[in-house]
């Protein structure tokens, strides 16, 4: 298992690194391309951590846990349910949650995501591993009351700020049986495992490759569990996935 990292200096010259104990290493060259881990060290504490990569898109996958389709009452869906996030929506850990001003209600979602390692077209689910980097936390932030207005998900997942993810990809491990959490101000709101979605990564992977073509540094959001609830301003959310890490945000007012 390694964790890779993109991380920047006074904010300057973002750079990729892989992740050693406290420090990380100076990557020369693109993750997804060619690359060679040098000896060059920082601190994590003196360096500044983005997201772990840059998506063309987020492809998300709505209702696929078990948990979570029993908690609305909905029938477990035949095929994967999908919806894009722009990657505006993007921003990495520790980094402001910025609540619309046109909402009332705003929740978190805690989920797996999976960052794709080349591009990808038509591919079988047994294929799927090869073409995965690695993973990653995402909260799928949702205006829950503009989802419901409009019918549709689009306005109430784009927002700028929706979609956290971080702080590491981690690569070479099993995403099947991971225990999925989510905490506001320490609290615990969500707790399950991958092992209750109803699309595993592998199908989720060939699917979506079927419908659109994946590019390098690409997302999927493989859905939530139970337990979605409202964030408020001041809130500390953070999403805990097992093996994978932790990704803190915080809530506040949209300062315009």
């Amino acid at each position: 298992m390694q964790k890779y990292a993109r991380f920047s200096i006074d904010d300057k010259h973002q750079k990729y690194g892989l992740i050693d104990n406290d420090a990380i290493k100076e990557i020369d060259g693109d993750i997804f391309s060619s690359f060679k881990v040098t000896e060059k060290k920082h601190s994590i504490k003196n360096v500044k951590i983005p997201a772990p990569c840059l998506p063309s898109k987020i492809v998300a996958v709505g209702l696929n846990y078990i948990d979570h389709a029993k908690e609305l009452g909905m029938k477990v869906p035949e095929e994967p349910v999908l919806f894009i996030k722009p990657n505006t929506s993007v921003i990495g850990p520790d980094d402001n949650i910025v609540y619309p001003k046109m909402s009332r209600r705003v929740d978190y979602e805690a989920e797996l995501a999976i960052v794709i390692k080349d591009k990808t077209k038509n591919i079988e689910p047994e294929e799927a591993h090869t073409h995965i980097f690695g993973y990653t936390c995402l909260n799928d932030v949702t205006a829950r009351d503009l989802q419901k207005k409009d019918g549709q998900w689009t306005r109430a997942k784009s927002f700028d700020t929706f979609c956290p993810i971080g702080p590491y990809i981690v690569t070479d491990i099993s995403p099947d049986n991971l225990k999925i959490e989510l905490y506001v101000n320490k609290q615990l709101k969500q707790s399950s495992s991958t092992s209750n979605l109803i699309f595993n990564v592998q199908k989720l992977v060939s699917f979506i490759s079927k419908v659109m073509t994946l590019f390098p540094g690409d997302i999927i959001a493989t859905g939530t569990p139970s337990g979605i609830g409202p964030l408020k301003h001041g809130d500390k959310v953070e999403v805990v996935i097992e093996k994978v890490g932790r990704l803190t945000n915080f809530v506040c007012k949209n300062p315009l």
